[in-house]
């Protein structure tokens, strides 16, 4: 026996409760809303200062089909289209037992949050196509639905620990949606794009002028979420992480945690769900389970995303699987967290390059596949795509906002400050400053400038699917992502592999139970989003494929924790804790 244990052979429980939910993202307060609603005493966890976690952070898309948002909005969706799909982008990596799970309990968690809640609103992204439109099954008008904006004030005083992004912030007064966002790259060449900014900026005076503080994407969902907590009782313990599992003869009977710096041990009477997050901040753990080059840095993912509940199920024998893989997407190399881009790489007029000046990629394909390319062709033949360059002119810069920057304005001064864009007047001069073959960028973007001038990618066939059309320009005919490159100046960004936080984890079966290698369910213990291997595979079915799997799979662990089977011995005959080894 460990010494961790023979410590916890003299404990006492602290606190007793029905249900321990490990973190505060979209999908564990959705089993913590639900196990409340089944008559389950519920306490959530969250190692950090702040609650959201990566959901706070993240666009708030929720991809689940057939939701009731889009059947109200007149979206001809089925379950049957969505197997479909699902099968021609997953295929056999995930068991479809736990497929269909996500299908069938997807739609009845979230009318479940719109009935039995009076905060939890989504709204439809109307036109986000699916990220494989073209697939049997693929919606090229989209599935996702995104948190309706909230102002914050409604919060109190649990507004000051609400997670925020500092990339996503706005002038006071402002924000944007999913939906205006898309419109807003277009705010100088489409008359949408135009209405759009006309309108979020009358809101926003209006706004400032009612000192009202509304806010939208990830951070308004979390924020609905956290009303409807306050509202249904159920405590939010912040600062307070699990620093193991308590178990007894194989099962999860609680957590050991620290709470306002002591140690104290929650029982769970019916079980524990971990919401934690995936690893992605863990360098540690991605040198071990990820290829290179890769480090805990680059990731877009919440901080306290560690991979903390993974490793306690792994010390309980729990079975992993994809922890080679992420919810990648390519971003600017800051020296610091990846920027995250979207829109930027599919608009007309952007190129990526490897390390010969080449093209090897569509620019604009769903980020998962882009960084999927960069490893696989890594280091083929001596080229290198990791970093890549991003490479754009000024016709681009006049017609298209740039990160923080709209269009025609000049980029933000950190960006020159810290060399995150590099400048030149010619393309053989940008191409020795970043250190391609000046022959190789000048042939390249020759071929580009043809492609253009025909408007087909023959090369990579940017342009051809409904989601690269989704953030091109209309305006720009005949094809919306594809454009000639020759005003100077000409501007360079590297490219390295971001993400959005791991796609491995604990394996789990169509209950949300965590299994072991064996395929036995560990009893008590549940695993959900990013601690849990995505039913994504290795795919990313659309906008919100990682927050629409959590909140289906933490309806189903709150049900299956309800249920008498779940029950442990009354509190009189309980065990005293017992650490995991």
């Amino acid at each position: 026996m460990s010494d961790g244990e023979s410590r916890a052979k003299g404990a006492r429980w602290d606190h007793d409760v029905d249900v321990v939910v490990v973190g505060s993202g979209f999908g564990g307060m959705t089993a913590a809303l639900r196990a409340a609603h089944r008559g389950l005493d519920v306490v959530v966890i969250e190692k950090m200062p702040s609650y959201g976690g990566s959901s706070a952070l993240s666009g708030g898309g929720v991809w689940i089909p057939n939701n009731p948002v889009n059947v109200r909005a007149g979206l001809d969706d089925s379950v049957e289209r969505a197997r479909s799909y699902m099968a021609a982008i997953v295929g056999d990596a995930v068991p479809q037992a736990r497929i269909d799970a996500f299908l069938a309990a997807g739609p009845e968690a979230m009318a479940f949050l719109e009935r039995e809640t009076r905060w939890v609103r989504f709204m439809r992204v109307a036109g986000y196509a699916d990220y494989h439109p073209e697939e049997p099954g693929g919606e090229p008008t989209g599935r996702t639905v995104e948190p309706v904006p909230i102002d914050a004030r409604k919060l109190g005083a649990d507004e000051e620990a609400l997670l925020r992004n500092r990339m996503m912030k706005a002038p006071a007064g402002m924000y944007v949606t999913q939906a205006e966002y898309r419109k807003l790259t277009q705010v100088l060449t489409t008359w949408q794009g135009r209405a759009a900014a006309m309108r979020i900026g009358v809101r926003t005076a209006v706004g400032k002028l009612l000192r009202r503080r509304v806010i939208a994407l990830g951070a308004a969902g979390v924020a609905r979420f956290r009303l409807a907590l306050r509202d249904a009782g159920i405590p939010l313990w912040l600062d307070t992480p699990m620093d193991d599992l308590v178990v007894e003869d194989g099962r999860v009977l609680g957590v050991r945690a620290t709470r306002d710096g002591a140690e104290c041990a929650i029982r769970a009477r019916r079980g524990v769900v971990l919401a934690a997050g995936g690893f992605e901040r863990n360098e540690a753990m991605r040198k071990q389970y990820q290829r290179e080059p890769i480090n805990g840095v680059w990731t877009s993912g919440a901080e306290g995303n560690t991979g903390d509940a993974i490793q306690a199920g792994l010390g309980l024998g729990a079975a992993v699987d994809l922890m080679d893989d992420a919810w990648w997407g390519p971003s600017i190399d800051t020296g610091g967290p990846g920027l995250f881009i979207l829109a930027e790489r599919a608009l007309p007029g952007a190129i990526v390059v490897n390390s010969r000046g080449e093209r090897y990629v569509n620019e604009a394909s769903p980020y998962v596949d882009f960084v999927h390319r960069m490893y696989e062709v890594h280091d083929e033949d001596g080229v290198s795509t990791i970093p890549s360059h991003l490479i754009i002119d000024q016709r681009y810069r006049n017609r298209y906002p740039f990160v923080q920057a709209p269009p025609r304005a000049p980029l933000p001064r950190w960006m020159t400050k810290y060399g995150i864009v590099t400048t030149a007047d010619s393309l053989d001069e940008l191409a020795g400053k970043i250190g391609v073959p000046p022959e190789g960028l000048a042939a390249t973007v020759r071929r580009v400038n043809e492609l253009a001038a025909t408007g087909h990618d023959d090369d990579f066939g940017k342009g051809d699917s409904a989601y690269d059309r989704y953030y091109g320009d209309p305006a720009n005919t005949p094809n919306p992502c594809l454009a000639p490159i020759g005003e100077p100046p000409f501007y360079a960004f590297r490219l390295i592999p971001g993400d959005l936080g791991t796609k491995g984890g604990l394996v789990t079966d169509e209950r949300a139970r965590v299994l072991r290698e064996d395929g036995t369910a560990i009893p008590g213990l549940y695993a959900i989003g990013n601690t849990s291997a995505s039913v994504m595979g290795r795919d990313y079915a659309g906008a919100g494929a990682t927050i629409g799997p959590a909140i289906a799979f933490g309806y189903v662990a709150a049900d299956d924790l309800a249920e008498p089977a779940a029950a442990t011995p009354a509190a009189g005959d309980a065990p005293e804790p017992e650490a995991a080894s």
